[in-house]
């Protein structure tokens, strides 16, 4: 049995996704793909696959006869779009996976909360920086406690849709909430960083953990098991080089506007690299490899709940 789905956003992302569910998901079956512009690439690329399409937006996903046995919707398109589109769908009965910065539904990181909010109706993908770091900060904090988290995204500015672009103020916003949501920092910051170079730069992510001093081999050990949890569905995500420890106090405490006073205690430096699989776009767009592979992981866990229910 599979579970239909819809994807609104004919963009980088929402194509992408697409052709990651029609090759790789035994689970979920594409029923419609959504978008506004007829001359999109993406739409014309999902009707060479035999795929639904309507250039009318949601309000064409509503009028398709296929709607009706559609149960999960991606929305791929903006923040700003989102909350009409959910409020939409959400009357319809549809569960929604938000690929958007909006965090309208709760902030889901597949290897830190993946099983937490599968009966929500809503659930959040916060953001590409997000997935590649939140699951490291969440590896050093059930070691030692960080009291500030601190990620650095940097991405090929081609890999950067109109959608991305438009939302950089969100993005920023919602990936320093759910370092402290998710990845259970006390205090958390995030930084994109639009890399022009050419040739385009492949996706790099540095994580800056201040935490209790603690077992430096554990918090490694941590690190390199997230790690290959998340290339179970990223085959490209890895870390740069070995975890990097540095003591600070004595005599040169740090200090950190977020926190009261100065710090004392260990700073943890994670380097990551994230290639993407060139499902869509070229191996350097990492950023959207890691956004579409997560919400893939996701809905797959979503539909295999709805199956459970119904055989119970």
């Amino acid at each position: 049995m599979t579970v239909k789905v819809a994807i609104i956003g004919s963009g980088n992302i929402g194509t992408d996704l697409m052709i990651k569910i029609m090759r790789l998901s035994k689970t979920l079956e594409m029923g419609a793909f959504v978008g506004i512009d007829p001359d999109s690439d993406g739409l014309k690329r999902a009707e060479r696959m035999g795929v639904s399409i309507t250039a009318a937006g949601i309000e064409g996903l509503v009028a398709m006869p296929e709607f009706a046995d559609i149960e999960i919707i991606f929305d791929a398109t903006s923040a700003g779009a989102h909350a009409r589109h959910s409020e939409l769908m959400l009357a319809h009965g549809k569960r929604v996976i938000d690929l958007t910065p909006a965090a309208i539904g709760p902030y889901t990181i597949p290897p830190v909360n993946g099983e937490a909010h599968l009966d929500a109706p809503n659930v959040n993908m916060v953001t590409c920086g997000g997935q590649a770091t939140i699951p490291i900060v969440a590896a050093i904090n059930r070691v030692s406690k960080v009291h500030y988290g601190e990620i650095v995204a940097s991405i090929a500015s081609k890999s950067a849709g109109p959608g991305t672009r438009a939302n950089i103020d969100e993005f920023t916003e919602t990936t320093s909430r759910a370092i402290v949501e998710v990845g259970g920092a006390a205090h958390g910051k995030a930084i994109i960083i639009l890399n022009p170079a050419e040739p385009p730069l492949i996706m790099r992510d540095t994580v800056y953990c201040l935490c209790d001093d603690a077992d430096r081999e554990a918090i490694a050990r941590s690190v390199d098991a997230m790690v290959a949890e998340v290339q179970s569905y990223v085959p490209g995500y890895r870390l740069k080089q070995a975890v990097q420890f540095e003591s600070i106090g004595g005599n040169a405490p740090l200090r950190i506007p977020e926190l009261d006073g100065s710090f004392t205690g260990l700073k943890v430096t994670v380097f990551l690299e994230v290639e993407g699989a060139a499902h869509y776009l070229p191996a350097y767009a990492g950023n959207l490899d890691i956004m579409t592979s997560a919400a893939l992981r996701t809905a797959e866990r979503i539909a295999q709940r709805m199956e459970q229910g119904v055989a119970a």
